[in-house]
C-alpha cells in the first residue's frame, strides 16, 4: 500500500461537500471500527478539514515531516527506557505525525465520565484507608483488597488535606467495534504520560504549524494550571508559598525523561530518594545552603519503594521515615502512599455497585467486562472461555504482562488453567475486544492500527479538571495486537476538535504570585552540585584528550621526517604525554625491562601506533579513552536532565548519536580520524559556549565551572611534567612547545605576544603565570579561588577560611613565587627537578582540593547543617 502524488491528486479530487471520502488504498477489515471514517467510506465530519489538509501535503511531504519530527524529538533528548532492550536503556521517543482526533461534542462526555469516575475512585481511596464501608456492607471482598500488594496497611487513617485524596488519575480508553469507549484500566500509583503528551504537541505544532492554524484544537494549558493548584492545596498547615518537589527513581527507570521535563516545565526541583532526610517528623531537602523544608512531594516512585523504614525494607528509592512524616501531616504526598491499590483490575466488576453506592447512578464511562477468579462462578467462566480473554494479574510488576489468550498454544492453555486454579485471586479475566482503528504512517503510505487513549485527570481546589485530549499509543503492527510502550508501541498528539478556533495558541504555565524571597527552586541538592562538578570535569577532560590526540595525529602525517632523530624523540615525547594524560597505561610508555635507549624505544613504537591511537580515541570499553570519558560526560548530565537548555540538550544529543553508532575501529583510519577529532572539539566547545551563555551563575553554575577549571589545571601539569621535566635538545623542545601551543590553543596567542621563535622561557611564562590567558594554570587557580568564595559554607566558621581554600592559597602562593629561570634550570643529569617539584606539589594540592570539595559537598550520608537553616516564608 503505498500514495504517489498521482494518487493524491486523485483523491483529493474525490472530496465532497458533504465529506471526504477516505483514500480507497486505506483499507479495512470488514465490520472493523475506524476513528477516520464512518462504513461507508465517508471521512467523519471532524476529520474533514485535517484530511484535506493531509491529501494537500502529498505522502512525501508527510513523510519528510515526519522525518524532522523524529529527529527534533531526538536532538530534545524525548526518550522512554525499554527494559532489556538490545539498542540500549534511552530509546528515542517515537511519534506518528498522525493524530487522533475527536470532536468535541464527544469529547464533553468523555470529559464527564473521566471526572465521575475519578471521583468515585477517590471516594473508593478514603474508605479503604479509613471506614472501610465498603467491606462491611459486601460491596467489596475483604480477599481482594487484603491480598493485594498496594494495599498498604501502614498507610491506614493517612490523609492528605481537604477532600481529595486522589490527586493524579489516568485512564486507559479504547473503543469496541460497536463505537463505545470502554475503560480498560485506571492509573492510580503515579500516572505517567502527561509531559509526554505536552512534549507531543510541542513538536507537532514546530513541524505542522499549518495545521495548527486551520484546526481549531483545544489546548493543553490549563490542565498544567491545575496541577499546580492542585499541588499548591494540598500542602500542609496552609502553607501559602509551599515548597514542591518531583521525586524520581533515577534515571534508569523508563520514564525518567518525563520526570527532568514536568520538573523543569513545573519550575520544581527534581530529587532521588538520597536528597531528601527526615528530621523531627519533616522532610528536608539536602541543600547546599542548608535543609529546606519540603510541603509536597510529587512522587514518581512506586508506593512500597518510598519508605524503607515502614515498607520494603530493601529499597534504596526511598525516603526513611516518610510515611511517618506524612501521618503526621507535616508533608503531603501525591499520589499518597497506598493508592495503587484502585489499580487493581479486580475492582472493576464491582465498580457498577459501588457508584450506586456512593453515587446513586451507573458510570458514564462503563470498564470493559472483567471476571475476578478469587469468586468461583467468574472463575469457572475464565477457565472455561480461556483462548477468548486476556489475563491480567492483579499485581503489576515486572514481569506481570497481560496475557491473551488467543496467543496461546493449547500446552500453554492448559498451564494458565492449572496457575489460575492453584491461586485464583491472582488473577482476572478480561473480554478481549478488538480496538477501534486509527491511521498510522508507514512506507509510502497510511495503515489502520489498533489505538489506547490513556486520559489524564487532577484535583484542584474547583474539583476535578481533565487535560484536553490525551496520550494516544498505536499498534506497532496491522492487526488485533497488544498496544504497549514496552512493545514498540507508536504515541501519537490527541486533538479535541472545537467547533470553532481557540483564542489563546500558546501553551503556558500560570506562576502563583509569590512572595518578595520565596523562591526555592534554586536549591541545589548534593547529588546534583556532584554530577554538575563532574559534567565539568567531564568535559575538559574529553576536549584536553581530543586536542592532545589531534595535535599528534597532524605530526604524524603532516611532512613526517622519520630520518630526523629530533622528529621521532619530539614524536615519542607526544604519544608519552597521551598515555599520561588519560591514563591508558601502559601505552606509549617504555616498561622498566626496555633499557637498550629512547631512541630503539622510539623506532619501537614509531612502527605501528596507529593501533593504540585508535583505541584511545574509539575504545569506549577502554577506561580513560575519549569515547569513554563522553560517555561518562553523557551519564553525568542525564542525571541532571532537568537543568539543561534545549539548545544545550541537542549538543548532548549530538555526543550520544556519535557513541551509539556503530564502532568504526576496524573502518576509520588515523587519518580519517583527523575529521573526527575535529567534530568533536566542535561539538564539546559548543556545550561551553551555551553553558557559559544559558546558565545563571549560581551555585549549579558554580560547581560545573570549578570542576572545569581543576581539570584543566591537572591536565596542563600533566602535559608539563611529562614533557619538559627532562631536558631535551633544543630541536626536540622547540617541537614540543609548538605541539602543546597548539593543543592548549595558544598557538596564535604566543605569536602575538611574543613575536619571536618558540623558547621554552616564554612558553612557561604564558601557559603557567599568565593570569589574562585563560588557558593557564594561574588562570584557573585564580578562578577556583574565585568560585570557592562564592560557594555556601556553615556560616559559624565563616570568619575563617574552608581547608579547600586553604589549598586553593598556597596553590596560588606558589605559582606567585615561581621564577622562571630558576625553575628550567637543569641538573647534570638532564632533570629540571625544581619544574617537577613545582608540578608535583601542584598537583597534590589540586588533588587534594578536589578530594576535600567532595567530602564537604558531595557526600550523602550526612548532613553537616543545622536544623535552623529552615525555610524563610
Amino acid at each position: 500500500m503505498s500514495f504517489s502524488n498521482q494518487r493524491d491528486n486523485k483523491a483529493a479530487q474525490l472530496a465532497t461537500s458533504s465529506g471526504a471520502i477516505v483514500h480507497p488504498w486505506y483499507s479495512l477489515a470488514k465490520g472493523d471500527y475506524d476513528e477516520m471514517h464512518n462504513s461507508a467510506g465517508i471521512v467523519r465530519p471532524h476529520w474533514n478539514e485535517f484530511v484535506q489538509e493531509m491529501q494537500e501535503l502529498g505522502i512525501q511531504e508527510v513523510e519528510r515531516r515526519h522525518r524532522e519530527l523524529l529527529k527534533l524529538l531526538r536532538e530534545n533528548g524525548v526518550t522512554y527506557n525499554v527494559y532489556g532492550d538490545p539498542e540500549g536503556n534511552n530509546r528515542p521517543w517515537q511519534l506518528d505525525p498522525i493524530p487522533l482526533l475527536i470532536s468535541k461534542e464527544e469529547w464533553l462526555g468523555v470529559e464527564a465520565g473521566l471526572l465521575e469516575r475519578a471521583e468515585l475512585l477517590n471516594l473508593i481511596l478514603t474508605d479503604l484507608y479509613g471506614p472501610r464501608e465498603l467491606i462491611r456492607k459486601g460491596l467489596l471482598p475483604f480477599e481482594l483488597l487484603y491480598s493485594h500488594a498496594g494495599f498498604l496497611r501502614a498507610c491506614d487513617k493517612v490523609r492528605l488535606p481537604g477532600e481529595h485524596q486522589l490527586v493524579l488519575y489516568a485512564a486507559d480508553l479504547a473503543r469496541g467495534m460497536d463505537g463505545r469507549l470502554w475503560v480498560l484500566s485506571d492509573r492510580t500509583q503515579a500516572p505517567s504520560g502527561a509531559g509526554y503528551a505536552l512534549e507531543n504537541r510541542l513538536a507537532m505544532s514546530r513541524i505542522s504549524p499549518d495545521l495548527f492554524r486551520n484546526t481549531p484544537i483545544q489546548r493543553l494549558d490549563r490542565f498544567f494550571q491545575s496541577l499546580r493548584a492542585g499541588l499548591n492545596a494540598i500542602a500542609p498547615h496552609q502553607v501559602e508559598n509551599p515548597r514542591i518537589v518531583v521525586l524520581t527513581p533515577g534515571p534508569l527507570n523508563e520514564t525518567f525523561f518525563e520526570h527532568a521535563y514536568m520538573a523543569a516545565h513545573l519550575g520544581y526541583p527534581l530529587v532521588q530518594g538520597n536528597d531528601l532526610t527526615v528530621r523531627d517528623g519533616y522532610v528536608w531537602l539536602k541543600s547546599l545552603d542548608g535543609l529546606q523544608r519540603i510541603d509536597v512531594i510529587l512522587r514518581r516512585v512506586d508506593d512500597s519503594y518510598c519508605d524503607p523504614l515502614e515498607l520494603r525494607e530493601d529499597s534504596r528509592l526511598g525516603v526513611p521515615g516518610l510515611l511517618e512524616a506524612a501521618r503526621r501531616g507535616n508533608v503531603a504526598i501525591a499520589n499518597p502512599l497506598g493508592s495503587s491499590v484502585l489499580e487493581n483490575p479486580a475492582l472493576l466488576p464491582f465498580l457498577p455497585a459501588i457508584a450506586q453506592h456512593f453515587l446513586g447512578r451507573s458510570l458514564r464511562l462503563p470498564s470493559a467486562a472483567t471476571w475476578w477468579c478469587g469468586q468461583p462462578r467468574e472463575r469457572e467462566y475464565v477457565l472455561k472461555n480461556l483462548e477468548n480473554l486476556v489475563i491480567k494479574p492483579v499485581n503489576r510488576g515486572t514481569g506481570k504482562a497481560s496475557v491473551f489468550g488467543n496467543q496461546l498454544s493449547r500446552q500453554q492453555l492448559a498451564e494458565w488453567r492449572e496457575r489460575i486454579q492453584t491461586h485464583p485471586a491472582r488473577y482476572v479475566g478480561q473480554e478481549h475486544e478488538s480496538f477501534s482503528s486509527v491511521p498510522s504512517i508507514v512506507a509510502g503510505g497510511y495503515e489502520p492500527r489498533q489505538a489506547v487513549l490513556r486520559c489524564f485527570v487532577v484535583a484542584c481546589p474547583e474539583g476535578y479538571a481533565a487535560m484536553p485530549g490525551g496520550l494516544t499509543r498505536s499498534a506497532p503492527l496491522k492487526g488485533d495486537v497488544p498496544v504497549s510502550n514496552q512493545m514498540g508501541a507508536m504515541s501519537k498528539d490527541t486533538w479535541i476538535v472545537a467547533s470553532e478556533p481557540q483564542a489563546d495558541t500558546s501553551i503556558t504555565i500560570s506562576q502563583p504570585q509569590e512572595k518578595a524571597g520565596s523562591r526555592y527552586s534554586s536549591a541545589l541538592s548534593s547529588r546534583v552540585a556532584d554530577h554538575l562538578y563532574w559534567v565539568g570535569r567531564y568535559a575538559e577532560r574529553a576536549e584536553g584528550s581530543v586536542r592532545l590526540l589531534r595535535t599528534t595525529v597532524k605530526k604524524l602525517y603532516n611532512n613526517p621526517d622519520h630520518t630526523n632523530s629530533s622528529y621521532q624523540i619530539g614524536i615519542f615525547s607526544l604519544l608519552r604525554s597521551i598515555t599520561h594524560l588519560t591514563h591508558t597505561y601502559p601505552g606509549f610508555i617504555a616498561t622498566d625491562d626496555d633499557k637498550k635507549g629512547d631512541l630503539v624505544e622510539v623506532n619501537k613504537l614509531l612502527d605501528f601506533p596507529e593501533p593504540e591511537l585508535l583505541s584511545i580515541a574509539l575504545d569506549e570499553d577502554r577506561a580513560g579513552s575519549v569515547a569513554h570519558t563522553l560517555r561518562s560526560l553523557f551519564q553525568a548530565s542525564y542525571a541532571v536532565r532537568d537543568l539543561w537548555s534545549a539548545d544545550t540538550w541537542r549538543v548532548m544529543d549530538e555526543l550520544e548519536q556519535h557513541l551509539d553508532s556503530p564502532n568504526p575501529l576496524g573502518d576509520i583510519s588515523l587519518w580519517q580520524m583527523q575529521e573526527h577529532l575535529d567534530q568533536r572539539i566542535a561539538t564539546l566547545s559548543a556545550f561551553s559556549g551555551l553553558v557559559m551563555e544559558s546558565m545563571t551563575r549560581g551555585n549549579g553554575w558554580l560547581f560545573l565551572d570549578l570542576g572545569r577549571r581543576l581539570e584543566r589545571a591537572l591536565l596542563l601539569i600533566s602535559l608539563l611534567r611529562s614533557s619538559f621535566t627532562s631536558s631535551q635538545s633544543a630541536a626536540v623542545e622547540t617541537q614540543m612547545v609548538e605541539s602543546l601551543l597548539d593543543t592548549s590553543d595558544n598557538l596564535i596567542c604566543y605569536r602575538q605576544h611574543y613575536r619571536n621563535y618558540f623558547e621554552l622561557p616564554s612558553f612557561f611564562e604564558l601557559l603557567l603565570l599568565d593570569q589574562n590567558n585563560p588557558r593557564s594554570l594561574a588562570y584557573q587557580v585564580a578562578r577556583i579561588q574565585e568560585h570557592l568564595g562564592k560557594l555556601p559554607r556553615d556560616h559559624m566558621d565563616d570568619k575563617q577560611p574552608s581547608m579547600e581554600q586553604q589549598l586553593a592559597q598556597e596553590a596560588s602562593k606558589l605559582l606567585g613565587l615561581v621564577e622562571l629561570q630558576a625553575l628550567l634550570g637543569v641538573n647534570n643529569r638532564g632533570e629540571r627537578l625544581n619544574l617537577e617539584q613545582v608540578l608535583s606539589r601542584l598537583y597534590q594540592l589540586l588533588i587534594s582540593l578536589s578530594n576535600t570539595v567532595t567530602a564537604a559537598y558531595f557526600q550523602h550520608g550526612q548532613v553537616p547543617y543545622p536544623l535552623s537553616a529552615s525555610r524563610s516564608n
